[in-house]
């Protein structure tokens, strides 16, 4: 697709060569490309360094900013390079890497606990998700069986595209109740585990994800928190 950002294009990689295009009047640096993932559903912002000739700084975080820039976050005041100037980008891999494995993990939660969720977040150690799900899981041990299956099957794991008309027209694709999918640009991206009959998840998302679900390594349910009436939080955890 057009105007797809190079940290879903090519999320594995962990450099690039880049120019400043911009500074922002909160000390923030704006790239002609990145790789590097601004926060956004659930998950957090990447950290790393950027490097040019005579400096270097470290980068806290990235964050949107407007008309689909992204914004690099300096972990710490200090002189930055002016626009103009070639730059790399070097991501803290495996805290990334870290973040993939995690929200693919948590799309395959929400395939063995099949209720609407209503919140989530993806973290180095361990993520969550919330659920509209007025009664905890009965069977604990055999949803982490299932997780762990799925994990072992070593499922792919792609990005397609369809239509916002498309998406429209099949709203049980849409899994998330407290984030809409983005629209209003003609096109929604999905992330697809598993292929053709062998499919287990279809569903939208702009996150980082691994090729494949045996990258994700094993699994073990956490604790089952109750959240309101309804709303129950189960964690996942790295085993």
């Amino acid at each position: 697709m057009t105007d797809n950002p190079r940290f879903r294009t090519h999320p594995y990689d962990r450099d690039l060569s880049t120019e400043v295009t911009a500074l922002t009047p909160e000390g923030g640096v704006i790239c002609a490309e990145t790789i590097f993932y601004p926060t956004g559903g659930g998950q957090p912002g990447d950290a790393g360094w950027l490097r040019w000739e005579g400096g270097e700084i470290a980068i806290a975080t990235a964050v949107k900013g407007e008309g689909g820039a992204v914004i690099l976050v300096p972990a710490e005041p200090a002189a930055l390079p002016p626009p103009g100037t070639a730059v790399v980008q070097e991501l803290d891999w495996e805290r990334r890497h870290r973040h993939m494995r995690m929200h693919t993990a948590l799309h395959l939660l929400s395939v063995v606990i099949p209720r609407p969720v209503t919140g989530g977040q993806v973290g180095t150690e361990k993520g969550r998700l919330d659920f509209d799900m007025p009664e905890p899981p009965a069977d604990l041990a055999a949803l982490e069986a299932r997780l762990n299956a799925m994990v072992a099957a070593d499922l792919p794991v792609r990005e397609e595209w369809i239509s916002d008309d498309e998406l429209a027209a099949n709203p049980g694709l849409v899994k998330t109740m407290s984030v809409a999918p983005p629209k209003g640009q003609g096109w929604v991206r999905l992330i697809r585990i598993g292929q053709g009959e062998g499919t287990v998840d279809l569903q939208p998302c702009g996150g980082t994800h691994v090729a494949s679900t045996g990258e994700i390594g094993p699994l073990r349910l956490g604790k089952i928190e109750k959240k309101g009436r309804q709303n129950r939080r189960v964690s996942l955890v790295f085993a």
